[in-house]
């Protein structure tokens, strides 16, 4: 959650993030309203406690009736006092709640506006033009099945829409390429992880998901846990009520897991193939580190993403999201968006976002400062090196007219050496 002292001193800023995510800034006046109550209910319960252990030395020196009486006083004080502490608990209680659903404060410079408002940042190689070459391109299904790669009618008859079997070198060429992510990332210095793909609430609600309302969550109600939609999860809650020792720098990990989401709201919506599914594969970066330093490592954590794209030699753009399509917990986010030949347009392969310490508020992770300064919240950062998505983009840039699909260099020694997936 964010600071509500820091909310409290500067009001202004955090209507302008709500604001510029076009999301109602009266938040910022009930927090600030909530917070008042929060600290005066607080205030008049330690006042009561005070005058209670007062009395209660008070009751120790008298004697007789005097003593009767005060035993009386102490009998209606201790029910004052403990109807303020529960009115304080209730207030606070009530505080939180509200705070927690107040989204990250959005950093400078980030553009304003809704999901198309965003601004590129820089645009990275040249799409092929299959008119030039004369032939016109399959997309990645019609690929995927000439090559014996993908299976969505199976699939579906299994599990329902959205839903699919890689098989052959479809199932290959995703192994490769995590594989290959998990290779950059061990050599950037991160430590590799299987996370697990179930987590209780509390450390879903505590990464930002709103596990209420959210209706992209799969939940198990008998056990009362939930599907992933990423490792950013388990990863955010590895080190929840910890504190930290970041002299050495940021700590890393390189998350590998299957994720799961429900894509509701998505109804006629990439219907054809594997770019929206309700489960893949994915290698996700999770970072913690000093506050001061997340928005440089932000800018590393964009480098190795682009790193690996260039590695599937891939066309892409790199986006600055707009604030109102940021989610709950980033004040800010790149996205790396490939070409998609057949659809002639932009789509997001990797995203990464700087959390700042809103994440970490909410799960209790600081750091240990330097002697005499306490703790304070550590800065959480996320990033996607490689997903099954990049299956898609990767076989039709990569197609030659006969629907075998050339294999990148650098994919090709996870590959046994392979350099053209055959038509079968």
């Amino acid at each position: 959650m964010i600071d509500v002292n820091e909310l409290r001193e500067n009001p202004e800023k955090f209507r302008a993030s709500q604001r510029a995510r076009l999301a109602d800034e009266s938040i910022v006046d009930a927090i600030i309203s909530a917070d008042a109550a929060r600290r005066d209910a607080r205030t008049r319960y330690e006042t009561l406690r005070a005058e209670q252990n007062a009395f209660g030395k008070r009751v120790a020196q008298a004697k007789g009736e005097e003593k009767q009486a005060l035993l009386a006083e102490v009998k209606e004080l201790a029910a004052a006092v403990k109807a303020a502490g529960a009115e304080a608990d209730t207030i606070q209680a009530e505080s939180d709640a509200l705070l927690r659903r107040i989204p990250n404060l959005v950093s400078d410079g980030v553009p304003t506006g809704g999901e198309d408002d965003f601004e590129v940042v820089k645009t990275v190689g040249t799409p092929r033009n299959f008119e030039a070459e004369g032939f016109a391109p399959r997309d990645h299904l019609e690929l995927g099945e000439m090559l014996g790669a993908i299976d969505m009618e199976r699939g579906a008859k299994v599990s329902g829409s959205r839903f699919y079997f890689l098989r052959g070198v479809g199932a290959r060429l995703e192994l490769a390429l995590l594989n290959m992510a998990m290779d950059q990332a061990v050599k950037a210095g991160f430590v590799p992880m299987i996370t697990p793909t179930l987590v209780r609430p509390e450390t879903m609600q505590g990464t930002g998901f709103d596990v209420a309302h959210d209706a992209e969550i799969y939940r198990l109600a008998e056990d009362d846990l939930y599907l992933v939609g990423t490792s950013e999860v388990p990863l955010a809650g590895y080190h929840a009520d910890e504190i930290l020792e970041l002299d050495g720098g940021p700590v890393r990990y390189a998350g590998w897991s299957s994720c799961y989401r429900r894509e509701a709201g998505s109804h006629g919506k990439d219907t054809r193939g594997i770019i929206r599914v309700h489960q893949f594969n994915k290698v996700e970066m999770f970072v913690y580190t000093r506050p001061e330093d997340a928005a440089e490592e932000h800018k590393r954590l964009l480098a190795w993403e682009e790193e690996m794209l260039a590695k599937v030699e891939l066309p892409y753009r790199v986006i600055d999201t707009a604030a109102g399509d940021l989610g709950m917990s980033a004040a800010r986010k790149f996205d790396c968006e490939a070409w998609v030949p057949t659809q002639n347009a932009y789509r997001e392969l990797t995203s990464t976002s700087n959390c700042t310490t809103f994440q970490a508020r909410r799960l209790n992770i600081r750091e240990r400062q330097a002697e005499g300064k306490g703790t304070r919240a550590v800065a959480t950062l996320n990033g996607t090196l490689a997903t099954t998505r990049w299956i898609v983009a990767i076989l039709e840039h990569n197609q030659n007219p006969d629907g075998s699909v050339n294999v990148p260099a650098a994919l090709q020694p996870y590959l046994g050496g392979l350099e053209v997936l055959p038509v079968l």
